[in-house]
């Protein structure tokens, strides 16, 4: 898929999100890289052959001070080659996209893996009913 395209997804994915959750994302940078770096699958704690979708680099919101003087932007990155490499379909490709912007900005708000993970289930089960 060209970049740009892939691009238009994780935008779209990124409009997705509530509004009442995007208006409290400040101060951070959606990127999207062709390929994690041998670092970044390093801090995102991926085992040898493994690969990452997403990672978010920053502080959570909830550890957070309002007596904090300026920050550098948190990042959120998205990976197009994993994505693209399993997805069985455009559609399929799309809502994995979609997934992993939800899941990293679910760690910006300060959800650790296994409430990331608890979240997207019950957020399956609603959209599939």
């Amino acid at each position: 898929m060209d970049p740009n395209e892939f691009d238009r997804l994780v935008s779209t994915a990124y409009r997705r999100i509530p509004g009442r959750f995007r208006r409290r994302l400040q101060n951070i940078a959606v990127v999207v890289e062709p390929e994690p770096t041998a670092a970044q699958l390093a801090r995102g704690r991926v085992p040898r052959g493994g690969t990452l979708l997403g990672l978010y680099e920053g502080r959570p919101l909830t550890s957070r001070s309002v007596f904090e003087s300026f920050a550098m932007p948190d990042r959120i990155t998205i990976f197009q080659g994993p994505h693209e490499r399993l997805a069985r379909s455009p559609e399929h490709l799309a809502r994995m996209v979609e997934d992993t912007v939800w899941h990293e900005v679910a760690h910006y708000f300060g959800m650790d893996e296994a409430q990331v993970r608890a979240a997207e289930r019950a957020r399956r089960a609603k959209t599939s009913r």
